[in-house]
């Protein structure tokens, strides 16, 4: 296997945020410049897919301030995600900056659990692997966090990047949107979906 569906659902929902993961450079309203991939080709396509789960704000961000977009595979919903295709090597390139880990030479995807789908990297947030499906034949996969909780608020920046990304991969006017992610645990009672509606117009 040379090729994965990497799948986003946080502020790499937007094309030019995931970019700077690819090609390197700080991404609008972020505090960090990241080192790109060793590989900077551009994603071979992308494409919106549905994820079972949910997704919860919870932690604090060192690039965005507030609370980051957390998976949680075990929660019935659906999460609206956009996957890229990347090959391999871009996939330990992308997760290794996610992770601020170093970069290792690559993946062994097939160490994934069999029954779980899951490959766990070490402790902490975005430090597990999750197979969530397949597309066209190849692997859709993710990172989640495998702790508890702990809800916290995003910040405008990163709602206004999740915004733009939802608008250009899906569509969505800017009520959808707003409804969208003021209905993620943690961004109420800050966030309502006119206030993220208003983000979303200036996203877009």
């Amino acid at each position: 296997m040379d090729r994965v569906w990497y799948v986003a659902y946080g502020s790499n929902l937007s094309s030019a945020r995931f970019r700077c993961y690819v090609a390197g450079g700080r991404p609008e309203g972020g505090a960090r410049t990241y080192v790109g991939c060793r590989d900077r080709t551009e994603p071979a396509a992308d494409a919106p897919v549905d994820l079972p789960g949910a997704v919860y704000f919870g932690g604090r961000s060192r690039v965005w301030g507030g609370g980051m977009a957390t998976y949680d595979p075990h929660v019935r919903g659906s999460v609206a995600g956009r996957a890229y295709l990347l090959t391999v090597g871009q996939l330990a390139d992308v997760v290794a900056q996610e992770t601020r880990t170093p970069v290792e030479d690559g993946l062994d995807l097939d160490r994934m659990h069999p029954a779980t789908g899951r490959l766990h990297l070490g402790p902490g947030r975005y430090r597990t692997l999750v197979r969530v499906g397949a597309r066209r034949g190849i692997p859709l996969v993710t990172l989640a966090a495998d702790h508890e909780r702990d809800v916290a608020a995003p910040s405008a920046a990163y709602l206004r990047t999740m915004a733009a990304g939802l608008r250009e991969s899906r569509g969505w006017p800017p009520a959808v949107v707003g409804r969208y992610l003021a209905a993620l645990t943690g961004a109420r009672p800050r966030w309502t979906p006119s206030a993220i509606a208003d983000l979303a117009r200036v996203a877009a």
